[in-house]
């Protein structure tokens, strides 16, 4: 059983650098495009597609990681060390999704609204 768990976190390890990879690709062709078009904005499209690639590839490597640990046995160390890549990961991810959307995920009505 602990064979196929490994392989199975493998597999979600590789889609999630895959779904980086390919989000990367995907972002690049389509601000090559829209820069060639002299399209507005390029830049920023390009940062928020390539956030949003990096942010969904890092929930997916943190569930791989998850499962991983299913497989070893639950030592003091083996939860730490994915305590820690977890608190890692999870910030890494806030900030991106700050960046990204320019609010924490849990405002749900931004400042200027409130203002208006």
């Amino acid at each position: 059983m602990h064979y196929y768990i490994e392989i199975a976190a493998k597999i979600i390890e590789a889609i999630g650098i895959l779904v980086i990879l390919i989000g990367l690709l995907y972002a690049l062709t389509t601000y090559i495009i829209s820069y060639l078009k002299k399209a507005e904005n390029c830049y920023g499209k390009l940062r928020k597609s390539l956030g949003k690639s990096i942010l969904l590839g890092l929930e997916i490597l943190i569930a791989a990681d998850i499962v991983a640990t299913v497989v070893t046995v639950p030592t003091l160390k083996s939860v730490s060390i994915l305590a820690i890549i977890v608190l890692i990961r999870t910030f890494l991810s806030l900030s991106i999704q700050v960046e990204i959307e320019g609010k924490f995920p849990w405002k749900k009505i931004s400042d200027e609204k409130l203002h208006d």
